[in-house]
């Protein structure tokens, strides 16, 4: 004879397995140390100056709001 199976139960473990995948899968993707989180911000810092260092223009907001030279 079959073993009796409590559907309830069934369904509220499969959805507890479910979630447990699911949150699995996010502390792959999100969850960082803040050791990780600073390295990352300081690594960005740092491309950014190396990268506004080499600019051959000033930013726009660098520039002056008139002409350069007023007319004559």
């Amino acid at each position: 004879m079959a073993d009796l199976l409590n559907l309830n139960k069934a369904r509220k473990a499969k959805a507890k397995r479910e979630q447990e995948q699911r949150a699995e899968a996010n502390r792959a993707r999100l969850g960082r140390t803040k050791a990780e989180k600073q390295a990352a911000r300081r690594e960005r810092e740092r491309s950014e100056r190396e990268h506004d260092g080499k600019r051959l223009d000033p930013a726009p907001s660098d520039q002056p709001e008139g002409p350069e030279d007023p007319p004559v």
